[in-house]
């Protein structure tokens, strides 16, 4: 539209330190910020042109942290990364650098065995958060309730706040060094701090899809992945084979396409409606957990309540976000 002025996207990446941003710009094809619930890690994917050769691989284990915004907003702090892929290819040449969120370098995988005796959730949460370096926070309306007995029985700390959170309707998961403790849908800021629900309209996405199923219509799902090795698509599965519920997305990766399977079969699992939009104008701001109303759509879209479960931030050939949302189907 004439005198619209378009926003104009930026972005920050450090690699062990070093601020490579200017050095990047130009190479950019993509750089994607996936945003997790729970303890499933962050995800980055950095996509870089190499046609002169001059890249230089960033060695496994790298600390890469990345900030993505707006010029009139400023810039959000999307979290730390340690690098744990890099593949070259061509041609084209170009380099794709894949890392997970470094929260989870933490001491949270080791399996433990302890039991813990009439102490409240924050006591507990307080524990395991110390034991791997990290800031507890937790809710308020859940950091008072006592826990008569609960044992950790060779269990790692995250299936174990796992278990825990279930009992309460609840989260618990790992952002930019805190580990978080809330109920469901809360809307915890990184320093536990409670967010009011957003607003998502239909006229701000060029997408969107909502579904509902009966759980009991399928055993399984099943997810494919380009097996780059073979030259043809892998398959995964989770759950039974009996009857298999296909995601349409073809994953890069046998691991993505593993996450993306059980992820769904877990929502099956437990019956939830799914809403998805992506929105034209990147929200670099919106995470999971947070609550949020949408606009515009059929009325039961727009009179429920939803939980973003994933926000996927995508920097290329323009900068868009896209949601998933979730609610029981209990609460229709």
């Amino acid at each position: 539209m004439t005198g619209q002025r378009i926003p104009r996207p930026i972005f920050r990446v450090v690699v062990n330190g070093r601020d490579i941003s200017s050095l990047i710009d130009n190479r950019l094809e993509s750089l994607t910020v996936t945003d997790n619930r729970g303890f499933e890690a962050d995800q980055l994917d950095l996509v870089l042109h190499d046609h002169d050769g001059s890249l230089a691989l960033p060695p496994l284990k790298a600390k890469v942290a990345v900030w993505l915004g707006w010029q009139d907003s400023g810039l959000i702090d999307k979290g730390l990364f340690v690098v744990d892929e890099i593949e070259h290819s061509g041609a084209p040449d170009k380099l794709t650098i894949r890392a997970s969120s470094a929260d989870f370098a933490s001491g949270l995988l080791m399996q433990r065995e302890r039991s813990f005796h009439g102490k409240t959730v924050a006591e507990i949460v307080a524990t395991v958060a110390k034991a791997a370096k990290l800031m507890p926070a937790v809710s308020p309306a859940l950091a008072g309730q006592v826990i008569s007995h609960i044992d950790q029985t060779n269990e790692s700390d995250a299936n174990f706040l796992t278990r825990l959170a279930r009992q309460f309707d609840a989260v618990a998961t790992v952002k930019a060094g805190r580990l978080l403790f809330a109920p469901l849908g809360a809307g915890l800021t990184a320093s536990g701090q409670l967010l009011p629900a957003v607003l998502i309209e239909r006229r701000s996405g060029d997408s969107h899809r909502y579904s509902v199923a009966n759980r009991d219509n399928f055993t399984g799902v099943r997810a494919e992945y380009q097996n780059t090795k073979k030259g043809k698509k892998g398959e995964v599965v989770a759950g039974e084979r009996d009857n298999l519920k296909t995601l349409r997305h073809v994953y890069a990766t046998q691991k993505s396409a593993e996450r993306a399977a059980k992820s769904s079969w877990n929502r099956i699992q437990r019956g939830v409606a799914e809403f998805g939009i992506t929105l034209a104008i990147a929200q670099p701001e919106l995470f999971p957990e947070l609550p949020a109303t949408v606009r515009g759509f059929k009325a039961e879209v727009d009179s429920s309540a939803w939980i973003i479960t994933k926000a996927t931030h995508t920097l290329a050939d323009r900068f868009s976000t896209a949601l998933e949302f979730e609610f029981k189907l209990d609460d229709l």
